[in-house]
């Protein structure tokens, strides 16, 4: 079974990547992600719009199972980080994740 949590790490220090809601939204509309992680307490409508673009794009998403607090510490970062666009996975793993939904 895949780190989470490591293959996040991985992917934010050596590939790239999107920070924010809105972000994950404009990049969903246009289907240029390879996959779009959402922290497990993101906004109800930003998630449904993340959702339904994914769902439109062919884009795969994961519900992180932490909170936005934990997802922006596992990423790194000194702030909140309630959904991460990956673009490149860089040399990560973190694209066998598509297999198992719920991280």
């Amino acid at each position: 079974m895949i780190d989470v949590d490591k293959a996040i790490t991985t992917t934010v220090k050596t590939g790239k990547v999107l920070f924010g809601a809105d972000s994950a939204i404009n990049v969903a509309k246009t289907g240029k992600a390879k996959l779009i992680i959402v922290a497990s307490n993101c906004q109800q409508r930003n998630r449904q719009d993340i959702e339904y673009y994914c769902r439109f794009s062919n884009i795969p998403m994961i519900i992180y199972k932490g909170s936005s607090i934990d997802l922006g510490a596992v990423c790194g970062k000194p702030f909140m980080v309630s959904a991460l666009t990956i673009r490149d996975p860089g040399d990560s793993d973190i694209l066998k994740l598509r297999e198992t939904p719920n991280v």
